[in-house]
């Protein structure tokens, strides 16, 4: 494990918010989330740690940033061969990149990892990050149940669920507490205003009420009450459509501990994206940023591209078409453990997400699928540094530079 000594950075001397406090270590209160296909890798999650805040690597298809690797798994023709190998590929990725972050902190911050429950292999990404140093493995798309399982040989690595509303927080806890182990922070996204992947089941409910932070957040600490479980020892962290110091400081006056961001980090300087990727971003509005089911089996909020208009202008047709005409993995590696493709399911997507967000990466307009949040962002359509985006969130400053 990487040194986890006391950061030199202090907070910003504008700043009046309250440090986040987690394992012994003082951090600035702001997490950037999780990001793929390799939209937060290194640079992106390096950068952030680097200014004593917590930073995000997503685990899935890391490949992309690497030729080599890249390379090495277009080179197979055997379908069983290509699955191993881009599994493999995808493990040497990662390790790769967690270390590269690392680098980059020099002992600040914190390194985390994103892993997707609903990916096929995500005990080998847990287990690779845990290898690897990362401080925490952050888990959502789908209940993290077998977590604590998971890292028993690294007790020193941090958990972080993904959660969006009282009910499942209480059911992760209950079950985590049966393993006698309970999350160091628990993530609270809002389904109505983050990116990607969402945490309801259908679109009609990602605007119910039961998922707003001030219902979510006293909800949590009363059965933190209820449970016997001290509530300073697990902070809260909300995410989804925070982009301002004003709403930072109103989710920490809640009762949370910080608060997390991706959209405004996808956009800055350090992230590891294509330029092209972050100009799609920042010309989105509220009308192009639209929800639709994603393969995975989830609602999933994305920009309105030439190819997400074309795929909804034949969801419905593709849907209902989809039922009996199950076929193998377009790729040949079996990524998510149900995909609406693969598996011919009515009720999901029916594209290769895997293909889609490849092509975002590499910012193609034409064929990507660009995962936004729906909310406005803090510099307008401008891209700025990460430490300019972490200094407006902790005082305000920095709007007019």
């Amino acid at each position: 494990m990487p040194d986890l000594r006391e950061s030199p950075v202090p907070l910003p001397p504008a700043s009046s918010l309250p440090p986040l406090a987690l394992r012994g270590k003082t951090l600035l209160p702001i997490v950037q989330g999780g990001m793929g296909v390799a939209i937060s890798a290194h640079k992106l999650a390096g950068a952030v740690a680097a200014e004593n805040a917590i930073g995000t690597i997503a685990s899935v298809d890391l490949r992309h940033h690497h030729p080599d690797l890249l390379e090495m798994t277009q080179r197979v023709k055997d379908r069983d061969a290509n699955k191993e190998a881009i599994w493999k590929a995808n493990r040497i990725a990662l390790d790769r990149e967690i270390r590269a972050a690392l680098e980059i902190a020099q002992g600040r911050g914190l390194v985390t990892v994103n892993v997707m429950r609903a990916v096929s292999q995500y005990q080998e990404y847990v287990r690779q990050s845990c290898e690897s140093g990362a401080h925490a493995v952050v888990m959502g798309a789908g209940l993290p149940l077998d977590l604590p399982d998971l890292i028993q040989d690294f007790p020193d690595v941090s958990l972080f669920p993904i959660l969006s509303d009282v009910r499942g927080v209480v059911l992760i806890l209950k079950k985590w507490m049966r393993k006698k182990r309970l999350p160091d922070a628990i993530v609270i996204e809002h389904p109505a205003y983050a990116g990607g992947h969402l945490g309801a089941q259908q679109k009609e409910d990602v605007n119910d009420p039961r998922f707003d932070f001030d219902v979510v957040i006293p909800g949590v600490l009363q059965a933190f009450k209820d449970l016997g479980v001290e509530s300073e020892h697990i902070p809260l962290i909300p995410a989804g459509g925070i982009c301002s110091h004003a709403q930072v400081r109103e989710l920490l006056n809640m009762g949370a501990s910080a608060v997390q961001l991706g959209t405004a980090f996808a956009v800055t300087e350090e992230c590891d994206a294509h330029p092209d990727f972050k100009k799609v971003l920042l010309g989105a509005t509220d009308e192009t940023v639209v929800e639709f089911m994603s393969c995975a089996g989830l609602p999933a909020r994305a920009v309105l591209t030439p190819w997400l208009e074309n795929y909804l202008a034949r969801e419905q047709k593709l849907m209902q078409a989809a039922e009996g005409k199950q076929h193998k993995c377009t790729l040949a590696w079996d990524c998510l453990v149900t995909c609406g493709l693969r598996d011919a399911n009515p009720k999901h997507g029916q594209f290769c997400i895997d293909h889609q967000l490849a092509a975002a990466v590499r910012g193609e307009l034409k064929h990507g699928l660009f995962f936004r949040g729906k909310t406005k962002l803090p510099f307008g359509r401008r891209i700025r540094p990460v430490r300019d985006l972490i200094r407006y969130l902790m005082t305000g400053e920095g709007l007019e530079a």
